[in-house]
């Protein structure tokens, strides 16, 4: 019993020791799972000082040289507010395009020598047509009234002798296919007592029609004009880096990485982007309120429920955040390009 109680104490002695040496080993660890930690986050938030101060001597080097700055501030500007303007006068089409929509109807004029009785006659006689849902009858009188409140000429005309306007029977046919009421006008206006027919779905087709082809324009001016923001600013970044070419090199010299010496010429586009984006925005705000009363008056001659459409908060930003991407895609573009010509000697 002697001779075992030793080696017990032996081996829990040796147990002891090992213990402390493995939670030392695991604190050593853990220490540098801390220290490797805090280096990331210290590492982060010098990452985001450099970024803001970056930013603010960029916005600041703008300033410093203001007549260049502000040339090309215009023309950006410009160039944004175009597309911007195209797209608020689609916007106020297509709105005014969609009122018009509806059941095409046939206007028979009758004609003028037609007596009252007759034109009564023959818009009874069309009720009694299966291809034809409604038929309304617009007297002479009716129709002079209506010219005299739209026109405004109601002095004028009472100086007239007669009334000069034909009666008009308004159909609405029951088939709304092209094919149909093309033959539809057709037949009627081969009537004896019809002078005219005038089919009010053409000009809506001519409507849709303008309406597709100024979509279109508006996709080829735009991209122009984008393309366009991206050789301004792409041509003021070089500009740039040529001027500060030694400080370039230098940099480059003690080490500078590529994205440290991109970030103040990208912070230069986003610059350019964001003010030429939002002067375009003042631009067409003043270009609405320019067009506003003239537009107010002529839609008030014309009646309608019609109203002028503006930029909105949503479209807005859509035009900031396009300037802005388009003055980021141009220095970048401008950055990496010119950048690899410059090496330190």
């Amino acid at each position: 019993m002697s001779n075992r109680e030793p080696v017990k104490r032996g081996a829990e002695r040796q147990r002891s020791v090992e213990k402390p040496a493995v939670d030392g080993a695991a604190a050593s660890a853990h220490k540098g799972a801390a220290k490797h930690k805090v280096d990331f986050v210290a590492e982060f938030k010098s990452w985001v000082r450099h970024n803001k101060s970056t930013a603010k001597q960029s916005l600041q080097r703008l300033w410093l040289t203001p007549l260049p700055s502000f040339m090309t501030l215009a023309v950006l500007a410009i160039a944004l507010a175009l597309p911007g303007l195209m797209f608020v006068g689609l916007k106020n089409i297509n709105q005014l395009s969609g009122e018009w929509k509806g059941d095409p109807r046939i206007s028979l004029y009758l004609q003028k020598t037609l007596p009252a009785e007759e034109a009564e006659r023959f818009s009874q006689k069309m009720l009694l047509r299966t291809d034809l849902a409604a038929v309304e009858l617009v007297t002479k009188e009716q129709g002079l009234h209506e010219f005299q409140r739209i026109s405004g000429f109601s002095d004028v005309l009472e100086f007239l002798d007669k009334n000069p306007l034909p009666a008009v029977v308004v159909v609405q046919p029951l088939d709304n296919k092209k094919s149909v009421l093309t033959a539809l006008q057709q037949e009627l206006i081969e009537l004896p007592e019809v002078e005219d027919a005038v089919l009010d779905m053409v000009w809506v087709e001519r409507l849709a029609s303008f309406v597709r082809l100024a979509n279109r324009l508006v996709l080829v001016l735009g991209a122009l004009l984008a393309l366009s923001v991206l050789l301004v600013v792409g041509n003021t970044i070089r500009l740039s880096i040529e001027s500060r070419k030694d400080e370039i090199q230098v940099a480059k010299l003690v080490g500078a990485t590529d994205a440290w010496v991109k970030r103040p010429f990208i912070y230069t586009g986003f610059w350019f982007g964001l003010i030429g984006s939002f002067i375009a925005w003042i631009f067409v705000e003043i270009s609405f309120l320019l067009i506003s009363a003239p537009v107010g008056q002529l839609i008030e001659l014309y009646q309608t429920d019609f109203e002028l459409q503006r930029l909105g908060f949503m479209d807005s930003l859509s035009l900031i955040g396009v300037g802005v991407l388009l003055g980021l895609f141009g220095a970048r573009l401008a950055v990496g390009r010119h950048l690899r010509e410059i090496e330190p000697q």
